[in-house]
């Protein structure tokens, strides 16, 4: 039996006064967990920089789009492409896009919900009328219709899937046909102790105020809170090879590339106010064969709130996954951490301790990265 790969990264980052992303009210959103409230972020936000971050070092072609204007999108490759003014690119445009069956939206030429698509995917279609284009915008509409009725548009859509689609997916609920089941599953990221709400009442001065004018031009708050976060994703190996044709090569690319940015990046609700970024204090990955564990469990009693919240919740992660293993009888396929505990700091030692008893010695991120590949080529090229 063909044995199924998840890879589970289990993060431990702490962030410093911020408001990552906010709830209906503006503020950080929140859980209760444990019995008490914890600073939370949602998984789409961190999804979503997540994706951004690996797109920013890729090609455009090679990037995702989520948007309602893929009809607008499409007009202007075929312009590029053709020559054709907008308006008879905007007719073949249309008609191309109608075999996908997408409800069109209230704004004139958006569709009704977000369409997630790669951009070499939309360059793919709007290539079927490149030596067509003067002959096709000669026809009225209906004849127009018919005449690209034959085009291969779904299945272009169907195949080629870039990075970002064939990790998380794409869910189009009314044309099955264009579904991606997602390779990646995303945790909220949870503080690992309680957390307050607090605000920042701030004033902004006009610049140019007379001498004898007082006050503020303007007054506002804005919540925040600050926290250790307990972040955990699990990437399904075999899913995501299917999602990219079969291809195995290009999914240990897209895994690489998923761990690289899930780690490194950050939602940027408000950065310019709190300059939030951070680096994660441990980063450690699991390839399990039965199934994916998230180690939130590790947490259900909150961490106190005083100084070493990150070194206890690194230990306590550790000390879960240990006891994880041990109980059910787990042998993981591969485990490693990167982290930044050191086991000469008697403040972090019974931590680095810990780390190295569960996952093994430390290695730094980039080891992390080529040794993980190294074990999934092995078993796989074993499984063959």
């Amino acid at each position: 039996m063909t044995e199924r790969f998840y890879i589970d990264v289990h993060v431990v980052q702490t962030v410093p006064p911020a408001n990552l992303n906010r709830d209906d009210q503006g503020n950080p959103k929140e859980a209760i967990y444990g019995g008490v409230r914890r600073s939370r972020v949602s998984s789409q936000a961190w999804k979503r920089a997540s994706r951004r971050h690996f797109d920013e070092q890729a090609p455009e072609a090679d990037r995702a789009t989520r948007t309602k204007r893929i009809a607008s999108e499409l007009v202007t490759r075929i312009t590029r492409d053709t020559g054709l003014d907008r308006e008879n690119a905007a007719r073949i445009a249309t008609a191309l896009l109608a075999q996908l069956g997408i409800s069109q939206g209230k704004k004139a030429g958006d569709t009704a919900y977000l369409l997630f698509y790669g951009n070499a995917q939309l360059d793919a279609v709007a290539s079927l009328v490149t030596d067509r284009a003067a002959e096709l915008a000669a026809l009225e509409d209906g004849a127009l219709t018919e005449a690209v009725k034959e085009l291969p548009v779904v299945e272009k859509f169907q195949s080629g899937h870039p990075v970002g689609v064939a990790l998380f997916g794409r869910m189009v609920a009314d044309i099955p046909k264009l579904n991606v089941d997602a390779a990646v599953q995303v945790a909220h990221a949870l503080s690992t102790h309680e957390t307050q709400l607090e605000f920042d009442y701030f004033t902004a001065v006009d610049d140019q105020n007379e001498k004898e004018e007082t006050g503020a031009g303007m007054i506002g708050t804005i919540g925040f809170n600050s926290a250790t976060l307990y972040r955990y994703a699990t990437v399904g190996f075999t899913q995501l090879a299917d999602n990219l044709g079969g291809d195995t090569e290009a999914a240990l690319d897209a895994l690489d590339q998923f761990l690289d940015s899930f780690a490194l990046s950050a939602p940027t609700g408000y950065e310019n106010s709190f300059a939030h970024r951070t680096r994660p204090s441990l980063v450690a990955v699991v390839v399990r064969t039965d199934q994916p564990v998230n180690l939130v469990s590790a947490f259900e009693e909150p961490v106190p709130t005083e100084a070493g919240i990150q070194a206890t919740s690194a230990r306590r992660l550790a000390e879960e996954h240990l006891t994880a293993t041990q109980v059910w009888g787990d042998t993981p396929l591969y485990q490693a951490a990167s982290h930044t505990f050191s086991s000469r700091e008697p403040r972090t030692k019974d931590t680095a301790e810990a780390l190295t008893q569960a996952f093994g010695d430390l290695v730094n991120f980039a080891d992390l990265r080529t040794t993980l590949r190294a074990r999934l080529t092995t078993a796989l090229r074993e499984q063959a």
